[in-house]
């Protein structure tokens, strides 16, 4: 804390500063339980780290320690206080940075208690980086302490976090081929230090019962297990007569998907979205492409001094995105430290002059959102509503960009001000998404962003998408599920191949009843049992992203490859491989060459990007199968890893030879090599000499908080035209071209409601659901209506001819007309707005509810 002076010499290694570091440790050992034999912390603790490297080896102190009471803190952390060092980092992290407020520091001096005022689920979606950032055992993982495992006795792999379309980066760690926990994976571009909990939580799909392990033949009317050399001639039979179609999915990689598209042919190949949600995504592609100013990632995002989100949840579509937005209102403050001549890392001095600093969020939704606390200005309105108002702050702008008719004077009032707010900006951010289906909304967005990129070429547009690999899909491209249906009820297809995809959480019960009635033969590859993998006639077991090599490509176009951390066993395999498998016997189909004749993910690759240019980069997302360092392969497990005969002891005490790995650069041994100046892409695990916990993240980057020695992993695919980016020569703002369809105004009428799909963080995502604490976190389905509007208990709703009886609550601040539900809880295929008769809308009284 000293400031540095001219002339100044420090030394860290004089014998006085060595003394006092060993004296600190011991001054924090005097409480500090003596149990790391027992901690889960134990192997990767940070106290346990420099314990070791100050000397600190004989305990002095005799008497009674301190104790407290530890909390139940819900299914995600769990709490041991008797460890704590009173460092400060949780409620630094949980309050300052994430925004938490049920998580404080009580009492003072030698009883300080970190926790919450009484016991209950720690309420932020970010709180189980508390685990990681703890620098003790005070908060540990609790799903993993179910199935407990040293870190050196576990290995790792580098993956991509499949919940969401922003692509974070985890690392995922498997004992005796079962996954045991993920990890936060660093990417100064994306993620950095922080995942959010249902990232760091949703795993257990892969473990869960509901896996599909087998493959599975419809006899007599029931699922039973066959071989694979059954299942095959089963394939045969239903190819007879050569017309096939597949069905692709926006959770699948890449190398599923244009594998799939290669065994069918691009005419007879799908992209498994229904038109509506299928134009929303080549929109979205499109309008990122012609964009002239920047695509931000989520570091640009933290740096923004003027934010718009124009219809968007991104607390619940894109948890991370929010909370990067989180640290853009806090830029008025820096400004304000500078100019005061206090140091930005004096952070409660910082923030106290921020407190006169108002931000510079506006946040326009039709429900209340986790950011409307921080934010400048909040307003409500049906999605079109939004549209417009976007639409004119477009016009204000740039007076070129269309004008909007008939806007009200308070939606005028609100787009003056959010105009001025973006114009006086450096660094203006506009955000919008899928979350509501409205193409006007995203149109609304680029318009701003292109109107300010003008005059401002940091001017950023992002746009959040529903799934993993949503960007992916929409640049390989495929006809939607509506043509599908087509085609099977005019008899065209005979056998119908659906990969990763449940159609159930994208046709309504009457659409999906009639393409699986159309076609004769359903074959569904996937790795989860789903309501398709039910009624289908055959099941092959894929791969899940834990267990093979894939590439996803995140919402801002960035794509990033995932690898195997357990070896999956036969005849479970990845997705393209049962491709290849069936090729074959597709005679009348006569597949592409190269696909019968592809053996490791990297002929995909190079396939795809001759066949798809707009994914000819995606082969840079990573180095190869045949990518050596130090002309080595790469260990993905440490060098104390033990116990792989005694595993087996019961079998026999012979060691068996680790699994083979010929897709990856990796080895699943201790015997390989490893260091700092990985690749990011290839980082498998987080260790240096003598430092074992998190803290070794930073021997592998270039300066605290700065890019990985090796480089942040994934290639951006989408061109950003900013001009900080080298190798732009071209005017790009002189060829954009404004959207013009604006939507009229939404005008709630009576006998009608606009009923809109409510994303939650927990409950809305498909796979995360198969994991029992992110089950545990999730709410019953409701639907909620304005605060002001009468309401029954509960309610009947009809949507294509299907009742649902509903519970009902109040949400204050909803927009006046609208209803709000979350989509795929109970209602299939409800993802999009519709408006509904308020006569399919009718009290339940069968048990006394109010009218």
């Amino acid at each position: 804390m000293m400031p540095v002076t001219e002339g100044t010499r420090i030394s860290i290694s004089d014998p006085e500063a060595a003394e006092l570091r060993e004296s600190v440790v011991e001054w924090m050992m005097i409480n500090h339980p003596h149990d790391c034999p027992v901690c889960e912390e134990g192997g990767e603790c940070h106290l346990q780290d420099m314990t070791v490297m100050t000397g600190h080896h004989t305990r002095r102190y005799r008497f009674t320690k301190r104790t407290h009471r530890n909390q139940d803190l819900g299914p995600f952390v769990k709490h041991e206080m008797n460890r704590c060092i009173a460092c400060y980092r949780c409620v630094r992290f949980y309050r300052d940075y994430a925004g938490g407020k049920d998580l404080a520091a009580f009492g003072s001096h030698d009883s300080v208690y970190f926790g919450r005022a009484e016991d209950g689920t720690l309420e932020n979606a970010f709180s189980g980086n508390l685990v990681e950032i703890c620098p003790t055992g005070v908060f540990t993982d609790k799903p993993f302490s179910e199935v407990y495992t040293r870190k050196w006795d576990m290995r790792g792999a580098p993956s991509v976090c499949v919940h969401c379309a922003v692509g974070c980066n985890i690392i995922v760690n498997s004992r005796q081929e079962t996954v045991r926990r993920v990890l936060n994976r660093y990417n100064g571009e994306v993620n950095r230090y922080m995942l959010c909990d249902r990232g760091r939580f949703g795993y257990g799909f892969v473990n869960a019962p509901s896996r599909i392990r087998t493959p599975l033949l419809r006899v007599d009317g029931q699922h039973v297990s066959v071989s694979e050399q059954d299942a095959m001639a089963a394939f045969a039979r239903f190819v007879g007569d050569g017309k096939i179609f597949g069905i692709a999915s926006s959770r699948a990689s890449l190398e599923s998907s244009f594998s799939l598209r290669e065994l069918v042919g691009e005419e007879q190949f799908s992209t498994g979205e229904t038109q509506q949600a299928q134009n929303c995504m080549d929109l979205a592609r499109t309008l990122l492409q012609s964009h002239p100013g920047h695509i931000p990632t989520l570091h640009n995002m933290e740096s923004a001094d003027a934010v718009l989100v124009l219809g968007e949840d991104v607390c619940a579509t894109a948890p991370r995105l929010g909370l990067a937005l989180r640290q853009s209102v806090r830029q008025a403050s820096f400004h304000a430290a500078d100019e005061a001549n206090v140091p930005r890392w004096l952070d409660e001095a910082v923030r106290t002059l921020g407190t006169d600093c108002p931000s510079a969020l506006y946040i326009l939704t039709p429900a209340p959102t986790d950011l409307d606390e921080i934010a400048l200005e909040s307003s409500r309105a049906a999605p079109d509503t939004i549209a417009r108002i976007g639409f004119a702050v477009a016009h204000l702008i740039d007076p070129t960009a269309p004008a909007v008719p008939d806007l009200s004077t308070s939606d005028t009032g609100l787009a003056q001000r959010i105009a001025t707010l973006l114009g006086t900006a450096e660094r203006p951010l506009v955000i919008s998404g899928m979350q509501y289906g409205s193409p006007a909304l995203m149109q609304a967005a680029a318009n701003i962003a292109a109107a300010l990129a003008r005059t401002k070429p940091q001017a950023g547009l992002s746009l959040s998408l529903p799934d993993c690999n949503s960007m992916g899909l929409a640049m390989i491209g495929g006809v939607p599920l509506e043509a599908v249906i087509d085609k099977a009820v005019a008899g065209e297809i005979s056998t119908l191949v659906i990969m990763e995809n449940d159609l159930a959480r994208h046709l309504d019960p009457v659409s999906l009843s009639e393409l699986m009635n159309a076609v004769p033969n359903v074959v569904v590859i996937d790795h989860t049992a789903s309501s398709c993998s039910e009624r289908a006639d055959l099941v092959l077991p894929a791969a899940a992203f834990t267990e093979c090599v894939g590439t996803l490509v995140n919402q801002e176009g960035r794509a990033q490859r995932f690898f195997p951390a357990v070896v999956a066993t036969p005849p479970v395999r990845p997705a393209w491989r049962w491709m290849t498998a069936i090729a074959p016997h597709c005679a009348e189909q006569k597949p592409r060459q190269d696909l019968v004749n592809w053996e490791h993910e990297d002929d995909i690759m190079a396939a795809m990007g001759r066949g798809i240019p707009a994914l000819a980069g995606a082969v840079n997302a990573a180095p190869g199968s045949s990518y050596r360092f130090h002309s080595g392969k790469i260990r993905n497990e440490t060098s104390r890893m033990s116990g792989r005969t005694v595993i087996r002891s019961h079998v026999s005490v012979r060691d068996q030879p680790p699994p083979p790995s010929p897709e990856t650069p990796f080895r699943n041994s201790m015997e390989g090599t490893y260091g700092p100046d990985l690749p990011g892409a290839l980082i498998p695990y987080f260790r240096a000499p003598a430092w074992n916990s998190v803290q070794s993240l930073t021997r592998f980057q270039q300066e605290i908080a700065g890019p990985l020695r090796g480089g942040d992993g994934g290639v951006r695919l989408l061109r950003d035209h900013s001009p900080s980016q080298p190798g732009i020569t071209e005017d790009v703002t002189t060829v954009y071209h404004y959207g013009a369809d604006i939507p009229p105004p939404f005008l709630p009428r009576n006998g009608e409601i606009l009923l809109l799909p409510e994303t939650r963080l927990f409950g809305s995502e498909e796979l995360s659901m198969h994991s029992p604490p992110v089950v545990a976190r999730s709410s019953p389905a409701v639907l909620r209506l304005p605060e002001t509007d009468v309401r029954p208990d509960r309610i009947e709703l009809r949507i294509q001819d299907v009742s649902y009886l509903l519970p009902v609550q109040s949400m204050p601040g909803l927009a006046h007309g609208v209803a709000v539900y979350p989509a795929h809880m109970t209602i299939p295929a409800f993802a999009f707005p519709r408006l509904v008769p308020l006569n399919a809308i009718k009290p339940d009284h069968t048990d006394g509810g109010a009218s």
